[in-house]
């Protein structure tokens, strides 16, 4: 294992450094060394960060780096959203994301020790983790495979907006791991339901744009050519709508999960309570009487 792994795999046991994950828009980049593995490219623009997966040579596999930068860009938006609003993921070349890189991470974990590899599954649930607690929405935009690890991030996004070409395959089992992997065996189930859920994760088919369609995987279908046009309508509608009606909206959608009725009820009395004493909330009252559109403060 090469020192440049073992310190990525150090970054993940110990969590990682925390901060600002995007001092200016551009190329990001976490401890790599002399291989020079790309990590993601970011921008952000009127209150949508777009976050690329740009390895396109390896069909944006990811690495240890990749997993750590983008559990650190979740974590912070929890606190720090510096004007942030949505968030969108996507991936430069001929694919979404191919999991996990055969080479970078199989290989690698093959000569780990069990601290080690606990350390990094648990490294890839805490991604997961941060992009469900994460208070803006998640717009994951596939085309092109999204394979393993690929395909659960783009499982725990809000909302996937596909290409026809788009393809899932939870590939777990296919390499002599368990299907339930970064939580895909929470999460799959409550999208296409236990059913869909237990074919997927326990046979590692690969199912296309149409099939995942109708069995709820995909939020919208885009048309063949339009994937920016439709992924830029939907960032740009949530970006400017009430941010923090949203923000409570997804914590609830996660929370209420494994409730129940009668406290998943109380939970929402309580939010919609604080909520009406919102700016938000006089707005859309001030702009019903005002006839005019709603003016959102996100408070």
């Amino acid at each position: 294992m090469s020192e440049r792994k073992r310190a990525a795999a150090a970054d993940c046991r110990s969590g990682g450094a925390v901060g600002s994950p995007w001092p200016q828009a551009g190329r990001a980049q976490r401890g790599l060394g002399a291989e020079g593995n790309t990590v993601t490219d970011f921008s952000v623009a009127d209150g949508v960060m777009t976050v690329t997966l740009d390895r396109p040579d390896k069909l944006n596999a990811l690495t240890f780096e990749v997993y750590a930068e983008l559990r650190d860009l979740f974590v912070s938006l929890r606190s720090r959203r510096d004007g942030v609003r949505v968030v969108v993921l996507r991936g430069t070349g001929r694919a979404f994301c191919s999991g996990g890189d055969v080479n970078e991470i199989i290989g690698a974990t093959l000569s780990m020790a069990p601290a080690e590899l606990l350390a990094f599954t648990r490294m890839t649930g805490d991604l997961i983790k941060a992009m469900r607690e994460c208070p803006v929405p998640v717009v994951a935009a596939v085309h092109g495979m999204a394979a393993g690890a690929g395909a659960v991030i783009a499982l725990a996004a809000d909302f996937r907006v596909c290409t026809p070409a788009a393809r899932f395959a939870f590939l777990f089992t296919r390499v002599g791991l368990s299907g339930a992997d970064m939580g895909a065996a929470y999460l799959l189930p409550r999208v296409v339901g236990l059913g869909h859920a237990t074919r997927l994760l326990m046979l590692g088919d690969t199912i296309d744009a149409e099939e995942a369609s109708r069995i709820g995987l995909v939020s919208v279908l885009a048309g063949d050519g339009s994937l920016d046009e439709v992924v830029s309508s939907l960032a740009s509608r949530l970006a400017s709508g009430p941010a923090q009606a949203y923000a409570q909206t997804k914590a609830l959608l996660t929370q209420e999960q494994d409730m129940p009725l009668s406290a998943a009820l109380e939970l929402e009395a309580q939010t919609q309570a604080l909520l009406m004493k919102g700016a938000d909330y006089a707005e859309f009252h001030a702009a019903f009487v005002a006839k005019r559109q709603p003016r959102w403060q996100g408070r």
